[in-house]
């Protein structure tokens, strides 16, 4: 009786983490189906596999060329958010005045703030410009976008780091920029990996800004490949989620391999907030 008790939470947290799988369940069911066999039976699994789905939506999503541009884009936004949000943070976190907690408020709705509120003034810009159609481009538009959101998580990180360590540093000399890498990146680590992490998927899912600035076929990223599989009048749900698979397999590996550490870096946000 008091093993069942002891596993009671558990229950719970099986039913959630069923729930949350569900949808990733039956589109990977769907994925193994004919077009066919999709109208008849949604939820359950194939009853014959069809791995040509996969290959076919490969080609035709243009994947190898897709997923390269997402991979080109994560590799300039997350480093650029991490060089804008965690100086801002730490100057955040130091300096007290008035105007602090305002500022800190207006990322936290910044943050929160929809595409579409400002994707009509940004595609006038671009297309006087002549930005449009250019990966760096809608990088810095990422990197102002999700800026907010990881100063705001990083500053409720630094927020409770000692103050002892970097009082001794000043006083051994360092510089500002010493103390930053040499002191306060070791000790804020897992929180950089985990808003890293959250910036890396967040561009990887991005889909409102990909579509509207980047026009050219071989720029696309992979969040546009969906678009591949619908017809005049009608969706090839077999191909589409194929091609759901193919773009979610690289994030759930790496949210696997790292989850440990993701966790590690939101429960000590939670805690030094």
């Amino acid at each position: 009786m008091l093993r069942l008790l002891d596993r009671a939470p558990i229950v719970p947290l099986i039913i959630l983490a069923l729930y949350a799988a569900g949808p990733l369940i039956i589109i990977a069911f769907n994925s193994l189906k004919g077009g066919p066999e999709i109208a008849i039976n949604q939820f359950g699994p194939p009853s014959l596999p069809t791995w040509e789905n996969f290959s076919e939506a490969w080609e035709h999503g243009r994947f190898g060329t897709t997923l390269l541009n997402s991979l080109k884009l994560v590799a300039l936004v997350v480093p650029g958010v991490l060089l804008v949000g965690f100086p801002a943070a730490y100057a955040l976190a130091r300096h007290r005045s008035r105007g602090v907690d305002a500022l800190v408020t207006y990322l936290l709705i910044a943050s929160t703030i929809p595409v579409q509120l400002y994707l009509l003034p940004l595609f006038v810009f671009f297309s006087r410009t002549g930005l449009m159609n250019s990966l760096p481009a809608l990088a810095v538009i990422y990197i102002a976008k999700f800026s907010p959101l990881a100063t705001f998580l990083l500053r409720a990180f630094l927020l409770k780091t000692p103050l002892e360590l970097e009082d001794a540093a000043r006083l051994d000399g360092a510089s500002e920029f010493q103390m930053l890498t040499g002191i306060l990146v070791p000790i804020c680590a897992p929180v950089l990996l985990t808003v890293a992490l959250i910036t890396g998927l967040m561009v990887w899912n991005e889909f409102a800004l990909a579509i509207t600035f980047i026009q050219e076929r071989e720029l696309k990223p992979v969040s546009t490949s969906l678009f591949a599989f619908q017809r005049e009048h009608e969706t090839d749900w077999s191909l589409t989620n194929a091609g759901a698979v193919i773009t979610l397999l690289g994030p759930l590996v790496l949210s696997f391999l790292l989850q440990r550490r993701f966790i590690d870096g939101l429960t000590a946000g939670a805690v030094k907030s």
